[in-house]
């Protein structure tokens, strides 16, 4: 066990402060007679064989399954007297041992409560944990529902596969709500025809400009942006990166200081790569994306598949590109999810019709992927309809056929729940079970 000194020193390295907040025992350093720390209840799963052991020690809650490994246990308590629109700020400081990943196998579930009754079934998960000096962290800023008027807190311990849990201190405190983080998102619609590689490039420098003027924060410009409409293949059009075509268009970047996604055709030593760029609001190279899944088209041309997910980070938050074909295979965008991205743009040259004749087409395999990850999804095409999609599923903006720009304000601190599951984005990965789909990974 850790000393008092060292826990105290890890305690004050949490950012807790000294007042007690609105937690009460929020070290669990009281004991209850049947040996629980006082003011917390046990939670324990139907089936008291699958429960985990839990008792008060001097240095917090221990919580343990030996010989259970897919146990299950916690404890809880209600918070009462709670303001709706309030905001409320939720601490919680763990140490872990021999615990398999402590994101899937630790939680810190909020609820809102009216009188008794709970707003939604699932709550929300508070952010963490997040590895500090000597153990784990959960911190997250909730906002009361005006009709709350309390909440549960419950500290959950899920499959500890033989580790162990020491829950050391809570604190709940009344705080300020945090600031929206709001995006300027934009794509584009724009089929060009008899046209050159060149004269492409100005036509898009032309929809940067325009998006400049909206005071967009982003824009996604379409596939191989230098072939469609000119007659030519990929192969032809292949130029290097950082080359010609990103210069004018980081030129139009920089002039209306926004960022811009573009897809090109990248000629590499002997080999050539479908490739998208990211460009800075300072018209820099900031990073680029190979595309992956390679339909007949493109291999049979000798073009070369990529082999890695990268994500981004900007002066708004995370963001991956896919490309075209990319959307047919469900993996790319759960690494993606899984690695941080808020945002996924998809140069894409086609397509996004609405279904047809019963079958699933590409606006709804937009829409699903960007259900299954709980991420923004925002391709840009030659066939179909330019979209933004938000983690629901919804279609926020369509082009509608129409050329040039659609766009949309979006607000990346939004967490909005699904009906009975709850904030899948906090809740999916955690339930994700990569030890069963080896499949997926065989020759």
């Amino acid at each position: 066990m850790v000393s008092e000194c060292f826990l105290m020193a890890l305690v004050g390295s949490f950012g807790f402060q000294e007042e007690q907040g609105l937690i009460l025992n929020p070290d669990f350093a009281v004991v209850a007679e049947e040996g629980l720390p006082a003011h917390w209840k046990a939670w324990q799963p139907r089936w008291e064989a699958a429960g985990c052991r839990l008792r008060a020690t001097p240095q917090g809650l221990w919580v343990d399954a030996p010989g259970r490994p897919y146990a299950v246990g916690g404890v809880y308590q209600e918070v009462k007297g709670l303001q709706g629109g309030q905001a409320y700020g939720i601490e919680v400081l763990a140490e872990v041992r021999d615990l398999p990943p402590p994101f899937r196998s630790l939680l810190v579930r909020w609820s809102w409560l009216q009188g008794q009754k709970e707003l939604h079934p699932a709550g929300m998960l508070v952010r963490g944990p997040f590895p500090v000096e000597g153990g784990l962290r959960f911190h997250d800023v909730l906002v009361a529902p005006l009709e709350a008027d309390g909440a549960r807190l419950s500290l959950e311990v899920k499959w500890p596969q033989g580790g162990i849990v020491l829950w050391k201190r809570v604190k709940v405190y009344p705080t300020t709500p945090p600031p929206p983080r709001k995006v300027k998102v934009g794509t584009v619609y724009l089929r060009p025809r008899n046209s050159t590689p060149e004269q492409n490039v100005a036509l898009f420098c032309h929809q940067i400009d325009a998006a400049g003027q909206l005071g967009l924060d982003i824009l996604c410009l379409p596939e191989a942006l230098t072939v469609v409409g000119t007659g030519r293949n990929l192969v032809e059009c292949a130029e290097p990166i950082p080359g010609p075509s990103t210069q004018r268009l980081g030129e139009a970047a920089r002039r209306h200081r926004l960022w811009v996604v573009a897809g090109l055709v990248e000629r590499d030593g002997d080999r050539i790569y479908n490739t998208a760029v990211l460009l800075d609001r300072q018209g820099n190279l900031a990073g680029k994306y190979r595309k992956v899944h390679l339909p007949r088209e493109e291999w049979k041309l000798g073009v070369t598949p990529g082999e890695e997910y990268p994500v981004f980070v900007t002066d708004f938050g995370t963001i991956a590109i896919q490309i075209c074909y990319d959307w047919f295979f469900p993996e790319a965008e759960a690494i993606f999810a899984l690695k941080g991205a808020e945002i996924i743009f998809a140069p894409t040259w086609g397509n996004t019709w609405p279904d047809q004749d019963g079958r699933v087409e590409g606006e709804t395999t937009f829409r699903v992927r960007a259900r299954d990850n709980g991420v923004y999804m925002v391709p840009s095409v030659y066939d179909g309809n330019s979209l933004i999609i938000d983690p629901m599923g919804r279609i926020l903006a369509s082009s509608n056929g129409q050329e040039g720009i659609v766009w949309a304000e979006i607000d990346l601190n939004l967490r909005e729940s699904l009906p009975w599951v709850g904030h899948w984005r906090s809740i999916g990965p955690r339930d994700r079970m990569p030890s069963t789909y080896g499949l997926l990974t065989e020759p």
